[in-house]
């Protein structure tokens, strides 16, 4: 019977040392994600902010005609399209617009 007890009493012991040794391997592995959700917020910031200086309006017109060659179109290039919706015949219905750059290809690279 005393073996038994004295038995039990080390399992015991073995549980609750197992249970706290646990409890600090979740605690830095908290930690750890702490740090690392930390970077990636960093991470994610400093991509917005890269995204926002790439897709600027401005740079991308500059880069368009410095890199690419491209210019504005020219007056009579655009021409406007009133058209409705397939299946709209209703007279006050707003029409949809859609515009079309007519290239020359002839002329473009000269």
């Amino acid at each position: 019977m005393r073996m038994l007890a004295l038995f039990i009493g080390l399992c015991l012991v073995f549980l609750f040392v197992w249970e706290r040794v646990d409890i600090v391997r979740v605690g830095y592995q908290v930690e750890r994600l702490k740090a690392e959700k930390v970077r990636l917020e960093r991470e994610r910031d400093q991509l917005r902010v890269k995204f926002s200086a790439l897709s600027a309006p401005d740079r991308i017109a500059k880069m368009a005609t410095e890199q690419l060659g491209m210019v504005p179109p020219q007056k009579g290039q655009v021409i406007m399209v009133q058209a409705r919706p397939a299946g709209e015949s209703h007279p006050h219905a707003a029409p949809a617009e859609v515009r079309i750059a007519r290239n020359d290809l002839s002329s473009w690279g000269r």
